[in-house]
């Protein structure tokens, strides 16, 4: 069999637009379904591709994503060689930061001259009560072991509050400064050599002793950060302080003038009664570590967080230390991706959140999106909430006032498809395009200066958070859901083709979705986005005993040896797939009984059966091992295998659809069911 790469098949969609929603040819005449679902329809293909060296996995995501961007990069530089296109702000903006991008004889040219004023600050940095000034300066630049964010108050999202937030480690993750295993271990002598070589090439001191004070300071971060699991209760990580208060609980920085200076504008005058902090221990061990830590090694601290934010906008010194650590070591690439991929994902981000991320969703719109599918999606959306309704009120374990409250907040949700109705204006921004790394450091004091403007005002509930080039989905703080256009596209949507392909594809998307707002952190918002209780005890309590099946099941799935899936870290994504599932099939279950559905077979299949196929072919992949320990350790979603066969084996549906004899594999003994 030919062997398959992500540029090939990027190039071939580039071509023809479209691919086949449902590919059967590759289905494997070895595992039978009811032994391992995801290695049937799967098995054949994972082991004929080939990851590409500039990747860092392969499968349906990626080809989609990487199609997508072809589809900008031939959109881009039309943009950037007929300036008379450049017909909006967004438009404008893209191209003149793409374009600085692509050009890396500029960059080469241009060394650190966009980094010099911050290098000079950090630098003239001797009296320690000059910090708190410095960090509100480089917080500007979102660089530092702290920053502000303005964004809806959890607790009442009609009006933006400020919130203290926390970071500054190299490592990939916190538990990577205390962990001794052959990964972590490999993880810190690569990060130290980073370090060193950010350092030297910038002409700073790079000594092994200041490479090991560097080292110490930030483990003495990492003790009083959070583990991620314990990042998904919001609960904990909503706490008021008034500034005064602030200063009582984390003393030995100056917390009043920190947040008055960051929080001026040329349109507020600065300073707030309230500030919402994400993590106390964090502040306070800071706050210690301003009063205590060596000038010198927070000189050396600032200096490596401003170069690590920026090197792979810089000369090739920094961008090739950056690579070597960050997505070599880290994700196992041998190579570096084409200069314009990696253009694009650093304007945009992996999910289109940065600054200028919508401006890429406005050029792939206007080349790239169809109302139709827009349409559909909108069927589809109505299709699987009602099904949610009908699980809802059929719940066993849930009381009707619960039940009541359950059902308002899926009236209340609000689908977001395709495409904003209106672009940003990004006002007040301007870009170079010959200044890469100036740009993203225009662009971040841009945003951080909105944020701050926007501090204390109503919210913006019709703003997107993705852009809409971005193959994927997401359920936002609004009680709201998002399917940009980027993914309304084959394997996860197709126009032409039957309903069971669609509602095992984009279907379980939109159930998966839906149902985050009812996951185990979703749950606790009600139906305008507000986080408040509104279970009874009993219900919080039942519904925490179905969720921690979920955490056991999945816990005990070991996809490289020695790493299992952290079914806590993963619980919202995993609930959503084993509820959201159930909630698309039965979606599809009353397409059929529309007039006029077909239920026929196709291509040998039932309408079930093509559900199911449908979607365990979204989630093929083959990683780079590195690549999944570093998934497994630090993301909240569980690799693709364990989305097809650990939802499935808990539905009646599946075995049914596939004949399967109890004690099958793929048939659960006591299946799991939360919604």
């Amino acid at each position: 069999m030919r062997r398959i790469t992500a540029l090939a098949l990027a190039a071939s969609l580039a071509c023809t637009g479209a691919v086949q929603a449902l590919d059967l040819k590759g289905l494997s005449t070895e595992v039978s379904p009811c032994q391992d679902f995801y290695e049937f329809v799967n098995g054949p293909w994972v082991s004929q591709a080939v990851v590409p060296a500039s990747q860092s996995r392969i499968g349906s995501f990626e080809q989609l994503r990487l199609a997508n961007e072809a589809v900008l990069q031939n959109a881009l530089n039309e943009l950037v060689a007929k300036p008379a296109l450049q017909t909006t702000p967004g438009l404008k903006l893209a191209a003149t930061y793409y374009a600085s991008g692509m050009d890396q004889a500029a960059i080469e040219a241009k060394g650190l001259s966009a980094l010099k004023p911050a290098l000079q600050r950090i630098d003239a940095l001797q009296q320690r009560e000059k910090l708190p000034a410095l960090l509100v300066e480089l917080g500007r630049l979102q660089v530092g072991p702290i920053g502000l964010g303005v964004r809806a108050d959890s607790k009442d999202v009609r009006r933006n509050a400020l919130y203290l937030g926390n970071g500054g480690l190299g490592l990939p993750d916190r538990d990577d400064y205390f962990k001794t295993d052959a990964t972590s271990a490999k993880l810190l002598a690569a990060y130290k050599h980073y370090v060193h070589r950010l350092l030297e090439a910038a002409g700073a001191p790079a000594g092994d002793e200041v490479v090991a004070a560097l080292l110490a300071f930030e483990t003495r971060l990492a003790e009083a950060t959070k583990p991620r699991a314990e990042l998904r209760d919001p609960n904990a990580l909503y706490n008021p302080f008034s500034p005064e208060e602030l200063a009582k609980a984390a003393p030995g920085f100056d917390w009043t003038s920190y947040l008055k200076d960051a929080t001026m504008t040329s349109q507020r005058k600065g300073g707030v009664d309230r500030v919402i902090v994400g993590q106390p221990a964090f502040a306070k061990r800071f706050a210690e570590l301003a009063a205590s830590t060596p000038l010198e090694v927070w000189r050396s601290y600032l200096k490596l967080r401003l170069l690590d934010a920026t090197a792979d906008r810089l000369p090739k010194a920094f961008a090739s230390a950056h690579f070597d650590y960050r997505e070599a070591t880290i994700k196992g690439l041998q190579a570096a991706p084409p200069r314009a991929e990696a253009v694009i994902l650093a304007i945009a981000g992996r999910t289109g959140s940065l600054p200028l991320g919508l401006s890429m969703g406005e050029v792939f719109v206007s080349k790239a999106f169809s109302p139709e599918a827009q349409k559909r999606a909108s069927q589809l959306v109505a299709d699987v909430k009602e099904a949610m309704r009908a699980h809802i009120k059929a719940l066993p374990w849930m009381s009707e006032p619960t039940k009541l409250r359950a059902q308002q907040k899926l009236d209340a949700m609000t689908p977001k498809i395709g495409a904003p109705e209106k672009w940003p204006d990004y006002s007040g921004l301007q870009l170079a395009a010959d200044d890469y790394a100036g740009n993203l450091l225009r662009t971040a004091a841009w945003s951080q200066q909105r944020q701050m403007n926007e501090l204390d005002k109503p919210v913006d509930r019709g703003r997107w958070g993705m852009s809409p080039h971005v193959v994927n989905a997401s359920a936002g703080g609004f009680n709201e859901i998002t399917f940009p256009a980027g993914i309304l596209q084959p394997p996860f949507f197709d126009a032409k083709a039957d309903d069971a392909v669609n509602y095992g594809g984009i279907g379980m998307v939109i159930g998966h979705e839906i149902t985050h707002h009812f996951d185990d952190r979703g749950r606790q918002f009600d139906s305008v986005g507000n986080l408040a209780d509104w279970w009874t005890p009993a219900d919080a309590e039942a519904y925490k005993e179905r969720a921690d099946r979920v955490v056991k099941l999945y816990g005990g799935f070991e996809p490289v040896p020695g790493e299992k899936i952290n079914g806590r870290l993963t619980l919202g994504e995993n609930i959503s797939d084993v509820a959201g599932m159930p909630i698309a099939f039965d979606a599809l279950q009353m397409a059929l009984r529309r007039p006029g559905a077909k239920a026929d077979k196709i291509d040998g299949y039932t309408p079930e059966q093509r559900f199911f196929l449908s979607n365990a072919m979204i989630w093929r992949a083959k990683y780079r091992t590195e690549a999944l320990v570093n998934q497994l350790r630090t993301d909240s979603h569980s690799p693709g295998k364990y989305r097809v066969i650990a939802p499935m084996a808990q539905m009646t549906a599946f075995g049914k659809a596939f004949a399967c004899p109890a004690g099958s594999p793929m048939v659960a003994t006591d299946p799991i069911s939360v919604w």
